[in-house]
This record gives structure tokens, C-alpha cells and sequence, in this order.
């Protein structure tokens, strides 16, 4: 191995690691049993107004555990599935009714000798109370908590029952919300009719926003036992979490803490055991200390040391080298129980001063290129880490180096971070706080604060994680909100005190600290947009911003030029996703963008969202000639925006040291802002991220007769380039050129003098020529912009004289005349192209791959070649 570990040995520190696995073995080790087998469901018999209106659902039927009651129901064929069609409105009533879901278990004697039988629930979502033989043993009110019941008193042996009895969330909470003069503001209102506008039960409950729809989802509010059930079986005393703290960092060493929490039964003492394998898979003898604990919770440590440690480097930077550092209870009270943590050492820190934000790995200024995830699905517990994977290599393979995971969806397993570790993305991660108000009251922080301990023990120790944030939009909302400010007015200065004195503790104590205990080496953030109290929030003048001028606020996609804020952590651009998705929901039912489903799938405006992407499309393209013309022009657009912003954003740097459009991917098939869809298919704009987040690439923006030609550049080191801009009539004449040798300074940006418009186009007329930007590295050309002087839609582009020759799944195009935006289109035929929504230069060609099931012949016959000119 490269690097020696080492640490400091108690004596005899190996025989007493050997002695404490045999005598465990002896003592009874802590045992789990898993029970997510076997469950069933039924509307709660209480619940007469929906037994009688759904009667089979009444009778017991089988239920998916971890899962919720929605999936069942989909599943037995009692609602049709939500995702297709107009079909959302057919499950509301499920999140209107309460539920019961049951089980037997089997209890042996040997069971029933053990001193603790806990039931354990990964997850309840969310009014949940449980019943063991009858016996009322837990009232649970938040879903983002793991639950443990001690159940021996409860259980015995032989047969016993497990009853978990659902509330409705909204059916629950309604009564006060409407008593209440006025309600705390929310998020979005349902389009249902089972809540009044402006009166949502959301805001009072630790439950994934977004099951209460959102402007890219649906409402489906799901009910059900969310995460795996088990039985734990242990005596005298248990490891209930197991962390590793880095505490120092430096060339020759690392010092770690191995940190055991421990819960007992009276005082006790044991033998905590702890070793580090590295990288290479070896692995240093066992450190171990004998350590004493009180009854109750005691955290007992262990103290490690890696010689010449291998630092964790976000993907482009350096590897991603990660140490595994077992631990045991290896004798005493509690032997036999193991728990393991794979880490990386690396340390991370907020860029501040002077209102700059941005995120500096192991001393290196690090400009994070990346998206916004929101959830996978609106139902969590079918999303397989395959699918996860699939998703994170696709930003990787665009060039990201870090994902937001936004704050109104659920905290993700463990799997997706280990997956982000291993590739080396950043993980931006939210709290799980989506943008309404949160009640004011001490129980309500009580609650959130566990939550945000159990998380942040589950989760700090990945090294992917490179900062925690308070949640999303709260913070900025609560200052700056039409109808946050309209609130404020309305409940008096000292219920709005008491609410801001509330949020304050919320989240600058209770968060930070749950990150702090746990997590002590990644930075806390009390929101996004925020500016950590230190001023006005979600202005470019500091912290993070959330842009939505252009798209929301119907201004100028130029507007993303107009200015550089410091960290852009949200913005965003629509596009309808492509036409094999649109027909899997959609059917034949899709002739128009207004047409009812797909309003339907439209979530932005309450179905006319698509209006939105039509005032774009006349703004800067050209009217479309049927649906699918009009899926090509939206996806141009919206690449071409956000590669407008993305660039500018990257040549600001380093005023700018971050961009993260909105958003990755989408929570079921929709029109949304996604760059990948719901099925995994790329829009043009993932393509497009491939190329603006190179890592070098070139910014070239037209503006009052010069164009500023601008370069990124990843690179840790300068980087030896050159550059060109060379201006072209439509007829493929070159007009003019600039260019010359440039040095790119390591991990921000470089400039060169503005170039006159005389200099590149001669007087050539404005919509009848263009320039290509392009940056040569080692006589290569790595980056590449068009750069026009009016909008698409005044430009005289010539027809562009498109030719395709196949080779198996291989096409080759080439171009006649200048070709802007070509997109492969294979219609409803499921097939990926290895690039798309390209420019090609007159007379150039270029291969492409084609992925698909389709043979050879199929793809052939389905290809329609677009571009901005029309069909190739």
C-alpha cells in the first residue's frame, strides 16, 4: 500500500480482539430479525364514509413493506396508476382516509430469554400508532425518524400481532389549520379541492413536501410504513450508532475518533475494538480500550491514526481513495455488536469574506458545476440503486462535480451516498425543509431535532457531503414573499417576533447543531439562499441565489448575463422531455401541448405551464409545426438558456465560484425543468451540460458591438491554450478573425481583450452571419461556441443540407450549410445518441453511437434529423 496506517495500541490489544469475538459467540451476540415480510392492509375500520365507498379496499390485502399504502392499492389494481394518463385525481382518496397495516410474529422461547426485544421501524410516514396484541406501544408524528419500541413487555410467545394504524395527515391536521385566523403561509395549494386555498396542513407536519404536489409533481400525500421493520434482540447493552470523526488532517498523518453510542441497562464495562483498512484493502491490527458506561446513553471513543493518508478529491481534482474503519463491542456488556463506516479524509471549507460563497477541497478553490435533485419518485421505496447509479453517472458523465439535494424531499439511503463518494461528487445536502413557515412551538423543535441527530449521525461521516443546509427557501421566502410578508402583517408584530425568534433557533441552534455533534468537519449553512444572518439574502451581493427572473418571472433569457452572484444554487429553464416518454404516459391522447394530458403532467402555473414554454418559444425560436417540432424547439431552448447562464456563471469566477441549474431530474413523466426525465432519457440540455461544464471551456458573449471571450478552467495548474473567434456569411465566407495564445489560470477564469464586431464580421449583415469561439488545447479543439449578433429566430439560417450514413448503430451526419441545434430525433422509438443537440460547421461530419433495444433497421427508419432551420 502507498501510505502506512498506525495508531496507538492498548497492550495486548490483538489478543484482546480474538478473546472478545469468541467470548461473544458464548454470550448471545445482539440479533436482528427482519420483518418486511408478510404484511397486509385495509381501511381502518373507524374510517365508515371510505369503507363504504371503497369496500374492497376494506378487506384485508397484501401490502409492501417498506412501501405505502398508494403502491398497494396501484399494485391490486384497486386505483390506476397516477403516473399515466389523467389518472392522478383516481388515488386523492387515499390520502384522505386512514389505514391499518398488520402482521404476525413468531416469538421463540429463546427470543423471549433475551433481556431486550426492540421493534425497530426505519420509517413511518407519519401519524402512525402502533399496537402489539392489541396494546398501544408508540404514537409516531414524523417521518424523517427511525422508531424503536421495547417491546418484550408486549410480545410472548408463540403467535403475536403487529398493528399499525394510520391517520390521515390532511383529515388529522385540518381541524386546527382551519380554526386557525391565519394559517402558516405554505407551499402549493392542492388542486383537488380537499384543502381551501391558502389553508394547507403541510406546513404542520415532519412529512416529503412534495407529496403534496408540487410545480413538477403531483399530489399523491402516500401513508404507510416507509422504511424496513426488525426485531432487535440484545441483553445488558447495545451499539446504537457507530461514527467516525476526523479530527485532524496533514500531510504525514490523519487523527481519527471512532465513536460508539452505547445504551445500557445499569453501568457497565466492555471492550471497544476499532481498525482501519485502507484504500488497498489492508488493514491495520485492531485498536482497543476497555471503557466504562453509565445506564442510559454513553458515547465511548477510540482513538485512530492513518499514516501518510490519502486525501478524497471531488471528481476532476484527484481520486477518491476511502478507508473502511470497523468497529465491535469485542467483550463485556453488549459483545458481539459490529458496525463499519467507509470514509474519505478530506477537508472542506466555506469560501466567505467580503459576501463570497463557494467551497475550497483540501486547499483548492473548487467552482461547483452541477444540478438540483429532487426526489426520484414519488414513491421512494421502488427506487433501486441501480436507478440511483444510472442518474449519478449521467451528471458525472456531463462534467458535474456536485449535486443539491433539495430540501422538500426525503433524506436518501445510505447507498446513494456511498455510490457519490465513490465518483466523486459533492453532495450539497438540505435539511429536509421545502419552503413553508414551521410552527413555532418547542415540541414541534424537539421533534425535528432528533430527526436531524439521527440523520446527521447516519450520514456525516461521508466525505461526499461538503455542507448541510437549514432547507430550501424558507429563510429567503420569510423575508421577501408576497404572502410571508402579507402574514406577517396580519398576525401583529409579536406573533411575528415570536415566529422569527422560532425560526431563528430552528435553524442557527438546532440544525447547526445536530451538524456540529456529528458532523464537525463539514460546514452548516442555515438555508438556501442564505447569507448566514450576516445580511439580505438571494441578492448576487452574497451567499448563495436562486434566479428565477428568467423563466418564473417571464423576463429575457439575457437577463442570466446581467450580473455575477456569488454561488448560483438555483435556476432554471423548462422543456417538454422527449416524445417516447411523452407517448408512455400519454398514449395517443398527446396531439397538442394544451391538450388534457398533457395539462395534466404540466405542473408549473396548474397545468398552463406549457403556455409559458410557447411565450419562449415566439420570444427567441420560431412556432412550431406540430408536437414534436414543438418537444425539439423547447428542449433547444432550454439547453440554450442554461448554457447562456452556466457559461456566464463560469466566467464570472472568481466572483462566482458556483452553478447549479434546477433540476436534474423528475419525481414521475412530466414537462418539467428536468435535463434528464423521469424514464432516464437525456433532453438536449444534459448534452449541453456535458459541454458548458468541460473542464476548460469558452464563454463568448455578444453584447453592443464586442464580444467578450472569456475562458474556465478547471485545471489546478495553468493550463497552455489558444484561441480563435472567426466570423462567417451564411454562405460559409470567412469574414474575419481574432485569436492568439492565452494562459488559463488554474481553477477560475481568464479573459482576453473584447473583440469589435468590425474585426470578426466586416459589415456583413447581422442575421446573415455568426462567429465560432473556439479554445485549442494541444492542438485540439476542446470548447466551441456559436456566437450570434440577433436572436435565433432573426437569423437567416440556409438550409442545411443534412446528410446521414449508417454503419449498424452508428450514424454519421454531415452538414452542407451551417446546421445550429441538430437533434437525432427517434420519436416514440426508445434510442440515446451518443451527442445531440450539436452544431455542425458547413461541410463537417460527426459519428454518433446510437443505444437502443430497436435493431439497427428500426432506428433507421424512425431517425428525423431537426434543426433550427427545420428538418435536416
Amino acid at each position: 500500500m502507498a501510505g502506512r496506517l498506525a495508531g496507538p495500541f492498548a497492550s495486548g490489544a490483538l489478543a484482546l480482539w480474538l478473546a472478545g469475538v469468541s467470548g461473544a459467540a458464548l454470550a448471545a451476540p445482539p440479533t436482528q430479525t427482519a420483518l418486511d415480510e408478510g404484511w397486509q392492509a385495509r381501511i381502518a375500520p373507524g374510517d365508515t364514509a371510505a369503507v363504504k365507498a371503497h369496500p374492497k379496499a376494506a378487506r384485508w390485502f397484501r401490502a409492501q413493506v417498506p412501501g405505502t399504502v398508494q403502491q398497494d392499492l396501484i399494485a391490486t389494481r384497486q386505483v390506476p396508476d397516477p403516473f399515466l394518463g389523467t389518472n392522478e385525481a383516481a388515488i386523492q382518496w387515499a390520502g384522505l382516509t386512514d389505514w391499518e397495516l398488520r402482521r404476525t410474529l413468531d416469538v421463540s422461547a429463546e427470543a423471549m430469554g433475551r433481556e431486550h426485544l426492540d421493534l425497530v421501524f426505519g420509517g413511518l410516514d407519519t401519524f402512525a400508532t402502533v399496537f402489539i396484541n392489541g396494546r398501544q406501544v408508540l404514537k409516531a408524528d414524523n417521518g424523517h425518524r427511525q422508531w424503536r419500541v421495547a417491546a418484550k413487555a408486549f410480545l410472548k410467545q408463540g403467535r403475536n400481532e403487529i398493528l399499525v394504524r394510520f391517520a390521515s395527515p390532511i383529515r388529522t391536521l385540518q381541524p386546527m389549520v382551519l380554526a386557525e385566523a391565519h394559517p402558516l403561509p405554505g407551499e402549493y395549494d392542492s388542486a383537488f379541492g380537499d384543502e381551501p386555498k391558502g389553508k394547507q396542513t403541510s406546513a404542520y407536519i415532519r412529512k416529503a413536501k412534495y407529496h403534496y404536489g408540487w410545480d413538477w409533481g403531483p399530489r399523491i400525500v402516500n401513508q404507510g410504513i416507509s422504511g424496513p421493520v426488525r426485531l432487535e434482540a440484545w441483553d445488558e447493552a447495545r451499539l446504537g450508532a457507530f461514527e467516525v470523526v476526523q479530527e485532524a488532517l496533514g500531510k504525514d498523518e490523519a487523527r481519527l475518533v471512532a465513536k460508539f453510542r452505547v445504551f445500557a441497562d445499569k453501568p457497565g464495562k466492555a471492550q471497544f475494538a476499532a481498525r482501519v483498512t485502507g484504500p488497498d484493502g489492508q488493514a491495520l491490527a485492531p485498536v482497543s480500550r476497555e471503557a466504562s458506561f453509565d445506564a442510559g446513553e454513553s458515547v465511548v471513543t477510540v482513538p485512530l491514526t492513518v499514516a501518510a493518508p490519502k486525501r478524497w478529491w471531488p471528481v476532476g481534482y484527484g481520486d477518491q481513495p476511502l478507508y473502511k474503519v470497523s468497529g465491535e463491542i469485542a467483550s463485556g456488556a453488549g459483545a458481539g455488536a459490529k458496525a463499519a463506516r467507509n470514509i474519505g479524509l478530506r477537508e472542506v471549507e466555506l469560501v466567505r469574506g467580503g459576501g463570497a460563497f463557494g467551497f475550497r477541497v483540501n486547499g483548492v478553490t473548487v467552482f461547483a458545476k452541477g444540478a438540483n435533485l429532487i426526489p426520484f419518485d414519488m414513491f421512494p421505496s421502488r427506487v433501486t440503486d441501480a436507478k440511483m447509479q444510472s442518474l449519478l453517472e449521467d451528471s458525472r458523465a456531463a462534467n458535474m462535480n456536485m449535486i443539491r439535494v433539495w430540501g422538500g424531499g426525503y433524506y436518501l439511503p445510505d447507498s446513494f451516498y456511498d455510490m457519490a463518494d465513490r465518483m466523486g461528487l459533492m453532495v450539497w445536502q438540505d435539511f429536509m425543509f421545502g419552503g413553508a413557515v414551521p410552527p413555532a412551538d418547542v415540541g414541534y423543535r424537539e421533534n425535528v431535532r432528533i430527526e436531524a441527530d439521527q440523520q446527521v449521525e447516519r450520514l456525516g461521516s461521508h466525505p461526499s457531503i461538503v455542507i448541510w443546509a437549514g432547507g430550501n427557501e424558507v429563510i429567503s421566502g420569510w423575508e421577501t414573499w408576497s404572502d410571508r410578508k402579507a402574514w406577517k402583517k396580519a398576525v401583529g408584530a409579536e406573533e411575528h417576533e415570536r415566529m422569527a425568534t422560532s425560526m431563528t433557533v430552528l435553524f442557527d441552534r438546532v440544525l447547526r447543531g445536530a451538524v456540529t455533534d456529528h458532523s464537525p468537519t463539514t460546514p452548516y449553512w442555515p438555508g438556501s439562499p442564505s447569507t448566514d444572518y450576516e445580511g439580505p439574502v438571494d441578492t448576487d451581493a452574497a451567499g448563495d441565489r436562486h434566479f428565477w427572473d428568467v423563466w418564473s418571472g417571464s423576463k429575457p433569457v439575457e437577463n442570466y448575463t446581467l450580473s455575477c452572484p456569488r454561488f448560483m444554487s438555483e435556476y432554471g429553464f423548462q422543456a417538454m422531455p422527449v416524445m417516447a416518454t411523452i407517448r408512455g404516459f400519454a398514449g395517443d391522447a398527446a396531439q397538442a401541448p394544451d391538450s388534457p394530458v398533457m395539462k395534466a403532467h404540466q405542473k408549473f402555473l396548474a397545468g398552463e405551464g406549457n403556455e409559458r414554454l410557447k411565450f419562449y418559444l415566439d420570444a427567441r425560436l420560431r412556432p412550431a409545426k406540430d408536437l414534436a417540432d414543438f418537444v425539439y424547439l423547447t428542449q433547444v431552448n432550454q439547453a440554450q438558456a442554461i448554457d447562456m447562464a452556466a457559461r456566464h456563471h463560469r466566467a464570472c469566477a472568481p466572483v462566482t465560484l458556483g452553478s447549479l441549474y434546477w433540476q436534474l431530474n423528475d419525481v414521475w413523466p412530466s414537462i418539467s425543468w428536468a435535463s434528464v426525465d423521469y424514464e432516464g432519457r437525456w433532453k438536449l440540455l444534459h448534452y449541453a451540460a456535458r459541454r458548458f461544464f468541460a473542464p476548460q471551456a469558452v464563454v463568448a458573449e455578444h453584447k453592443q458591438g464586442v464580444t467578450r471571450v472569456s475562458f474556465a478552467s478547471d485545471a489546478t495548474s495553468p493550463v497552455a491554450a489558444e484561441w480563435r473567434l472567426t466570423g462567417y456569411g451564411m454562405d460559409g465566407t470567412k469574414l474575419g478573425e481574432a485569436g492568439g495564445a492565452v494562459t488559463l489560470a488554474p481553477t477560475t477564469a481568464t479573459s482576453v481583450p473584447d473583440v469589435s464586431d468590425a474585426a470578426v464580421f466586416a459589415n456583413a449583415p447581422v442575421e446573415a452571419s455568426y462567429a465560432v469561439a473556439e479554445l485549442v488545447i494541444g492542438g485540439k479543439t476542446v470548447s466551441r461556441q456559436i456566437v450570434e449578433r440577433a436572436l435565433p429566430k432573426a437569423m437567416a439560417y440556409p438550409a442545411p443540407g443534412l446528410a446521414a450514413s449508417w454503419d449498424g448503430k452508428a450514424v454519421t451526419i454531415t452538414a452542407r450549410a451551417l446546421a445550429r441545434a441538430v437533434m437525432l430525433d427517434f420519436g416514440a422509438v426508445d434510442a440515446q445518441a451518443s451527442d445531440n443537440g450539436f452544431d455542425l460547421l458547413p461541410g463537417e461530419s460527426v459519428r454518433i453511437e446510437i443505444t437502443s433495444k430497436a435493431d439497427a433497421a428500426a432506428l433507421r427508419k424512425a431517425l428525423v434529423l431537426r434543426t433550427l432551420a427545420g428538418e435536416g
